[in-house]
């Protein structure tokens, strides 16, 4: 499997794939390179419906010529378990690219990144400005938005230090947080409904969006509390392929 950065004509046959409403994973195949490198070109460039090749290589390399030194910082970072540092990275920008393209604007995504590759799954906020090299002010603000998403959650240790935690059960917040969002627009559509009359062609438009959500909710809902076992179940992977326990949940 090649490796290094996508050429120029690498780039123009992943346009011509999104041209053709191919998947990412069909594109990757036909350059035979990971799926991840083409997720992460296609939506750090635009997305799927703005991508361009042309585009997409020079501010690949104005980033590259950015970033030099500060790779080289980052790459000294010790990884534990014998991992590849550079792959890892790699990873992790995927990751965050991913995020963004979900909403998150960067530093939270970022956050969310580290924190969910992170073996502890907590980090201070001392850490966390360290690995991504960016103000604590920074950190604060973007801790106090996840926080509000139910994204992440803060504890105290021993040392009296704020840290903040993603781990299984809080993921499963997330996702109830996120049905129950619905509730007011549920709420505010049926209310226009009432005003508009029920009769009118708006308020049976409003009618019909209240009802999908309301059924949108309820589903995630169910199917959260259903799946959520499986968010406290090991995978064979991991019972088999790490040899040290899991450590205690806080």
């Amino acid at each position: 499997m090649p490796g290094g950065r996508l050429s120029q004509q690498e780039r123009q046959q992943i346009a011509l794939g999104l041209a053709d409403s191919l998947p990412y994973a069909e594109i990757a195949r036909r350059l035979d390179r990971p799926t991840s490198t083409v997720t992460r070109e296609v939506m750090r460039n635009g997305g799927p419906t703005a991508y361009r090749a042309d585009l997409a290589h020079r501010a690949t390399e104005r980033r590259a010529h950015r970033r030099r030194p500060a790779s080289r910082g980052r790459a000294s970072l010790p990884q534990e378990h014998g991992r590849d540092t550079e792959a890892v990275a790699e990873y992790e920008e995927t990751f965050t690219t991913v995020l963004m393209a979900s909403g998150l604007a960067k530093t939270p995504a970022r956050v969310l990144t580290c924190l969910f590759t992170a073996d502890s799954g907590s980090l201070t906020a001392s850490q966390l400005a360290q690995r991504l090299q960016v103000s604590p002010a920074s950190i604060s603000k973007a801790i106090t938005f996840l926080e509000s998403q139910s994204l992440v959650r803060r504890e105290r240790d021993e040392r009296r230090r704020d840290r903040y935690v993603i781990d299984d059960e809080l993921f499963y917040q997330a996702t109830i947080a996120s049905a129950r969002a619905n509730d007011q627009l549920v709420e505010i559509a049926r209310q226009g409904v009432a005003l508009l009359g029920p009769q009118t062609p708006a308020a049976a438009r409003l009618e019909n969006i209240a009802r999908f959500l309301d059924f949108i909710s309820e589903s995630i809902v169910r199917a959260a509390e259903q799946a959520r076992q499986v968010l406290h179940t090991s995978s064979p992977a991991t019972t088999t392929d790490i040899a040290q326990p899991a450590p205690d949940r806080p």
